[in-house]
C-alpha cells in the first residue's frame, strides 16, 4: 500500500474493488492488527491505532473473513460465538439477517445440527453467511467483510446487504469484493491497483468515467445478463 489515504465515517459503508493482489485485504488486516503499519497511520475516532487497547479494538470489530472458519460444533454456538450470551432469538434474528435461517431450519435438527470440522457440513455459501451471522449478533463499531460473499448469487447477496445496511445505520462497514454488486449502493467506492487508489467515487460517479469500474460494471452486467 503506498500513498493511500480514505476516511470512513460512522453510518457509512465503503467498497473496496481491483484485481487480485491490489492491495485490498491488506487494509482490512491492517484496521484490525493483524500487523502495523511501516509508514504513516491508522486512526479510529482520531487515535492512532497502535494507542488503543489490542482487545478493545478487536472487540469494536466484527470481521468475515473470505475463507469463512467454523467450529466442529452446533450452528448455534458457531453464531453466538460472536457474543457469548446470546440467547436463541436473538442468533435466529442474526441468522435471519444474513439470509441463512431458513437452510437452518431445514436440516433435521436445526441450530443444533453439529458442523464437522471447518463447516464441512455446509455449503460455501452456508458458511459465508453463517459467519456473517457472527459478525452481526456480535453488534460492533466497525464491520470488515473480506470477500465474503462470493460464494451467494447475487439475489441474497442483494438482501443481505440491505440487511446489513439498516444493522449498520451508526457503523462504520468495509466491504472488500470482486462484485460490483457489492459496491453500488455504498457511500464510497475505492478500486485499488498496486496498492494505490485507482478510483474512487460513488457508483454513479464511476460509471461516468472510463476506466476499471465502469469496464467491471459492463463485463458484470452482461455476464447477468447471458
Amino acid at each position: 500500500l503506498r500513498n493511500l489515504s480514505f476516511t470512513g465515517n460512522p453510518g457509512e459503508t465503503l467498497t473496496i474493488l481491483g484485481k487480485t493482489g491490489s492491495g485490498k485485504s491488506p487494509i482490512l488486516d491492517l484496521i484490525a492488527r493483524l500487523y502495523d503499519v511501516n509508514d504513516g497511520t491508522i486512526r479510529i475516532d482520531d487515535k492512532p491505532v497502535e494507542e488503543i487497547n489490542l482487545d478493545s479494538l478487536r472487540s469494536a470489530i466484527g470481521a468475515v473473513p473470505q475463507d469463512a472458519f467454523l467450529f466442529s460444533d452446533t450452528i448455534e454456538n458457531n453464531i453466538r460465538f460472536g457474543r457469548e450470551q446470546a440467547g436463541l432469538e436473538q442468533i435466529r434474528e442474526a441468522a435471519a439477517q444474513a439470509v441463512v435461517d431458513k437452510n437452518i431450519e431445514g436440516f433435521a435438527k436445526g441450530y443444533q445440527t453439529v458442523l464437522g470440522e471447518r463447516g464441512i457440513t455446509l455449503s460455501g455459501g452456508q458458511k459465508q453467511r453463517v459467519s456473517i451471522a457472527r459478525a452481526l449478533i456480535k453488534d460492533p463499531v466497525i464491520y470488515l467483510f473480506a470477500d465474503c460473499l462470493s460464494a451467494v448469487d447475487t439475489e441474497t447477496e442483494e438482501a443481505i446487504l440491505a440487511n446489513l445496511k439498516r444493522a449498520s445505520r451508526d457503523k462504520t462497514t468495509i466491504i472488500v469484493s470482486h462484485r460490483i454488486s457489492s459496491a453500488i449502493n455504498a457511500d464510497k467506492i475505492l478500486v485499488l491497483e498496486d496498492g494505490r487508489i485507482l478510483q474512487q467515487g460513488t457508483h454513479s460517479e464511476l460509471l461516468e468515467t472510463e476506466g476499471y469500474y465502469k469496464e467491471l460494471y459492463i463485463n458484470q452486467l452482461s455476464g447477468k445478463e447471458n
